[in-house]
């Protein structure tokens, strides 16, 4: 396996890609987007344990919205079942996928728990327990302190569990190089990782402007407030169609011989 050195244009690359396999099968991939937040919610009712299991989880659910989106590359229709495609596995496969989950499950709690000595919980309680933010919270200075800071803090987390399930589950890289190689494989890419990033934020704005200007056309509030959460879920589930790409494209089998090597 052999790390790739991607130009920027490949940013945008991986939008359009993961447009078209979204919109290839757009029943499929937005039922499964719908799967995935369902089972992660239903995994944090679980007593006692219920938000850690969720966060466990989403490393492998991950993988099966990548599978499915390598399915629909295939040609190939992508079933309920694609989304547990890691838990599935036997149980050598299933141990490294689910130690990778607990580890993010630290990470992210990690995250909370130093926000929560900036504002008292405020921002950790919203994120674990979910609820609307509130004007007092908006205008809470600790609160937005806790909230950039959470972010910062989980850039870095997010950036080295970005390939490590995919490196696990395809590769059988162990969790901890995976998440070495992973936090390798964007920094090594930034540029197309940046432009990536980037798009996915301009189809965003654009998607919620078409939804002000219905309003607007309308007359009606009621109908960016009835749409913006349908136009929210299904923005994000087009960009998990696109996180296959980024993987397939950033490791290869056999790559040119001038690109680096990451030893499994």
């Amino acid at each position: 396996m052999k790390l790739q050195i991607l130009p920027a244009r490949t940013g945008a690359q991986w939008v359009r890609e993961g447009l078209r396999a979204f919109f290839r099968q757009p029943l499929a991939m937005a039922g499964l987007f719908f799967m995935f937040m369902a089972a992660l919610s239903l995994a944090a009712f679980v007593p006692l344990i219920g938000g850690l299991l969720a966060l466990v989880l989403v490393p492998a659910l991950t993988v099966g919205l990548m599978a499915a989106t390598r399915e629909i590359e295939a040609g190939k229709f992508p079933m309920p079942l694609t989304l547990f495609v890691a838990l599935r596995a036997d149980a050598p496969a299933r141990r490294p996928m689910l130690l990778l989950g607990l580890l993010y499950a630290v990470a992210v709690l990690l995250v909370m728990a130093a926000s929560a000595l900036i504002d008292g919980g405020n921002f950790a309680q919203l994120y674990v327990n979910g609820g609307g933010i509130t004007p007092e919270l908006v205008t809470d200075p600790q609160f937005r302190v806790a909230m950039w800071a959470s972010t910062l803090l989980y850039l870095p987390i997010s950036i080295a569990f970005w390939h490590a399930p995919a490196l696990v589950h395809w590769h059988g890289v162990t969790p901890v190089k995976s998440l070495f190689f992973s936090l390798v494989a964007v920094l090594k890419n930034t540029r197309a990782f940046l432009l990536y990033g980037a798009l996915w934020m301009a189809v965003s704005v654009g998607v919620a402007m078409v939804l002000l200007v219905i309003t607007a056309i309308s007359g009606s509030a009621a109908v960016a407030s009835a749409g913006l959460l349908p136009a929210a879920l299904m923005v994000a589930a087009m960009f998990f169609s696109s996180l296959w790409f980024t993987f397939r494209d950033s490791f290869a089998v056999s790559p040119p011989d001038d690109s680096p090597s990451l030893p499994v």
